[in-house]
């Protein structure tokens, strides 16, 4: 299906094909990861695919890493003849050979959820485009996901199918800390799935509909004159108007400030700018 000149992903349970260059920049950029231990984890498409069978086209692949390591990562890749750019230091870099490229994500980008070491110390084994590595756990890719609400994009879908896939044998514990202060994005998140899958609702454990529905109840009955606007976090340019023309609070610039470590690179400030003239 296509809307206009833009062709939208159907999911299938069929292999993806990847262009013969495509997969050979995927596996040199993974073995080049690989041979100097930079910590990381593959998300996106093919980790979806790995915990749900959902297959789709992969239009690059992604790489979830902490910020310093991100850094190190583009060291090894220039060195290796990529083009490597910084696309926003709060959450993006890539890595470009050709026309095919790797996305280095170190968080949401909207800085309400950043990537630790611990997203990469739980991540399991899985073998990508063949080489030996690792994918993040169903938790992490899930809570990836709770931000991706834009009007162009939203993975609603891939929360529903890793609930249903797993039948909900998830850590929910990590699920909420993961969530934080955000947990009403799981709340919707997983009403949104039990109206996908009514007959599967208790793949989500009635502990936990109880927590959530029992901490909104608690909000409702208790409501806060004070609570700051937050649609800026959900998707800045349907809420502009909010924040622009409103008045209402823009949260997002406040949380991309004071993201504390944002992707630092190259770090000789004098060759960035070399590079960049």
């Amino acid at each position: 299906m296509s809307f206009g000149e833009v062709v939208l992903p159907v999911t299938s349970s069929a292999e993806p094909e990847l262009h013969e260059d495509q997969e050979r920049l995927y596996r040199d950029v993974l073995r080049i990861l690989e041979e100097n231990g930079v910590p990381y984890a593959v998300s996106g498409a093919f980790a979806l695919q790995e915990h749900t069978g959902v297959r789709r086209p992969a239009k690059d692949l992604d790489i979830f890493l902490t910020a310093n390591s991100a850094a190190v990562a583009l060291d090894h890749l220039r060195a290796r003849g990529f083009r490597c750019e910084v696309c926003d230091p709060v959450w993006l870099a890539k890595a470009h050979r050709d026309d095919f490229f790797v996305d280095f994500i170190t968080g949401m980008s909207n800085a309400a959820i950043t990537v630790t070491d611990s997203w990469i110390t739980r991540a399991p084994p899985a073998v990508i485009v063949g080489v030996e590595t690792r994918i993040l756990a169903a938790e992490e890719l899930l809570a990836s996901k709770m931000f991706v609400t834009r009007r162009e994009r939203f993975d609603g879908a891939d929360i529903a199918h890793i609930v249903y896939a797993t039948g909900g044998k998830l850590d929910w514990t990590r699920i909420f800390e993961l969530a934080g202060a955000h947990w009403e994005m799981l709340l919707w998140s997983l009403i949104l799935y039990r109206y996908i899958y009514p007959a599967h609702s208790h793949y989500v454990p009635l502990l936990v509909w109880t927590q959530l529905v029992n901490r909104l109840m608690l909000r409702l009955l208790n409501p806060d004159p004070t609570a700051r606007f937050r649609g800026s976090l959900v998707d800045e340019n349907m809420f502009a108007i909010d924040v622009k023309e409103w008045g209402l609070d823009d949260l997002l610039s406040e949380y991309r400030a004071c993201r504390a470590r944002k992707i630092d690179w190259p770090a000789d400030k004098d060759e960035a700018s070399e590079g960049a003239a």
